[in-house]
């Protein structure tokens, strides 16, 4: 091994260009950056989704629909669900708390009773709403619909 055969270890050294260095490294002068324009200046940033002064594509893209801001979005729990939930699980009042239990819905969750299916036993459930089909359901087989 001679002295011109020493190499610095893989990864050890950055190979990136130096640039700005004089004109005799030939990245001197403008420093690869051209001449004039906004990316040619100190502290240029560029937005997002910019384009090249192309348009774009979020502005190409039509806009349609109407998305309301204010909708309150409910999780869904069917007549069958708190059925299966009094045969397997031997449940006999249903509420939040409950529901996270068993995995249906989560803490911050409002949950909503729906009218799909068939309660045939006694019931008290509580939720933050109601269809009307399901408060008669409920009410049919002599339980209590508690809204929260």
């Amino acid at each position: 091994m001679n002295l011109h055969d020493l190499k610095p270890a893989k990864g050890a050294t950055k190979h990136s260009k130096r640039i700005g260095r004089g004109q005799g490294s030939g990245k001197g002068g403008t420093s690869t950056k051209g001449h004039k324009g906004a990316q040619s200046r100190s502290g240029y940033s560029r937005k997002a989704g910019f384009e090249g002064g192309q348009m774009p594509l979020y502005r190409r893209v039509p806009k349609t629909g109407f998305k309301n801001i204010n909708r309150v979005e409910y999780t869904p729990i069917n007549l069958s669900m708190l059925q299966y939930l009094h045969d397997k699980k031997g449940v006999e009042t249903v509420d939040l708390e409950t529901l996270v239990q068993h995995g249906l819905a989560s803490k911050r969750d409002l949950v909503k009773v729906l009218g799909n299916g068939q309660l045939t036993v006694k019931m008290e459930v509580k939720a933050h709403a109601f269809s009307k089909k399901a408060v008669e359901a409920i009410e049919a087989q002599g339980g209590n619909a508690i809204k929260l």
